[in-house]
């Protein structure tokens, strides 16, 4: 919304607190990344009035690529949502820097300090953003420019 406040909410895992180290089960299951590759549980509170849906990005700040190392666009969560269970992603998904559409969890590089792992949630005051699974996070933010009510946020870390 041009001209209005974007308002702060909470956004909290049960498997990890904002800022801590996020459980081996939800890293990577590729090569030498240990994981399970299951999405953490997510939950939300406090969001803001006429919430219409929300958007989720998860990106690596630490990764040496420009912008960070996208590991998870969702979108099209219904309003009425305040949580994702553990493994359950929506239906609406857009491309990581894996090369494909859904949640992919940590994997830094062998010897790496701890990386940040950003989520962040978008309530937004559209129902849908309807794209495609092969939009990326650059096209994500383009669509919600001018409809985010308040952002959510919680930062993981994670090393091997």
């Amino acid at each position: 919304m041009l001209g209005l406040a974007v308002l702060a909410f909470s956004l909290l895992s049960s498997a990890f607190a904002d800022g801590g180290a996020i459980p081996r089960a939800h890293a990577h299951a590729m090569g030498q990344c240990g994981g399970q590759n299951v999405s953490p549980p997510l939950r939300w509170s406090g969001v803001p009035e006429r919430t219409r849906s929300f958007a989720l990005t998860m990106v690596d700040s630490d990764a040496k690529v420009p912008g960070g190392w996208v590991h998870w666009v969702a979108f099209d969560i219904p309003g009425s949502a305040r949580a994702l269970e553990a493994g359950k992603e929506p239906a609406g998904e857009a491309m990581t820097s894996f090369g494909s559409a859904g949640y992919g969890g940590p994997c830094p590089p062998v010897g790496d300090g701890p990386h940040h792992y950003h989520f962040t949630l978008f309530a937004l005051d559209l129902p849908r953003l309807a794209l495609g699974a092969d939009a990326t996070i650059d096209e994500l933010r383009r669509k919600m420019h001018g409809h985010v009510l308040g952002t959510a946020a919680l930062v993981g870390t994670y090393r091997r």
